[in-house]
């Protein structure tokens, strides 16, 4: 895929995203997302590619291997008041479940067109969009996708999402260690097939809610 269709597409269904929200829709306060490690793996040396498309890498054209997903969301106040220009990073395994890590277990079996890294800075309605693949397990883990939100003046703040329906989420001691029933089922979202896509991708919403205001 030539970039600039690669980029077209990512900002039309970034688009697509935000259309979805309705200012003053959410009246009552939100599930505060819960804060949760951030693991060992964060890339040491980030990748020179750093966009929000972990499927191909630069100029590539061979894409990644794993289940394509769309994952999209927005970053709020508990209020539902859009954060913009938060920095949304996200980072995760490959099919073969080895990080962008020189830690990580399998490094000879690392895809090396899968990104690993990536980054999207919040719109006007808080919202991101991502194109990745579905998390994959490794040993000890469930399923996972980390995620950091970097915004001025503020500590880089941490937490990770989950699949609905994966059968390692009751065994996996970071999910469980969320004590707040609401709170831990606020990270574990559905990977749903999109409809009418015969490649078989997949879409995701993880919306993140902050403890504070924007203008805090």
């Amino acid at each position: 895929m030539h970039l600039p269709n690669r980029r077209r597409l990512l900002k039309n269904f970034t688009l697509g995203a935000a259309g979805l929200w309705v200012p003053g829709a959410l009246a009552e306060a939100l599930t505060l997302t819960p804060k949760q490690t951030e693991g060992p793996f964060y890339p040491v040396n980030l990748p020179l590619d750093t966009d929000n498309d972990l499927i191909i890498l630069n100029d590539g054209l061979t894409p990644a291997l794993g289940n394509i997903t769309h994952l999209t969301g927005r970053v709020t106040d508990a209020k539902g008041e859009p954060i913009r220009n938060a920095l949304v990073e996200i980072w995760q395994c490959d099919q073969n479940g080895v990080y962008l890590h020189k830690g990580s277990d399998g490094g000879d079996k690392r895809d090396k067109n899968f990104q690993g890294f990536g980054r999207f800075l919040t719109g006007s309605t808080g919202e991101y969009y991502f194109r990745t693949i579905k998390p994959v397990a490794y040993p000890g883990r469930t399923p996972h996708i980390h995620f950091a939100i970097k915004m001025k003046g503020r500590d880089k703040w941490t937490t990770q999402c989950y699949i609905k329906g994966e059968k390692q989420n009751d065994g996996d001691m970071v999910l469980q260690g969320i004590k707040d029933e609401t709170q831990r089922a606020s990270v574990i979202v559905d990977f749903l097939a999109l409809p009418d896509v015969k490649t078989g991708e997949l879409a995701a919403k993880f919306d993140i809610v902050m403890g504070y205001t924007p203008a805090a």
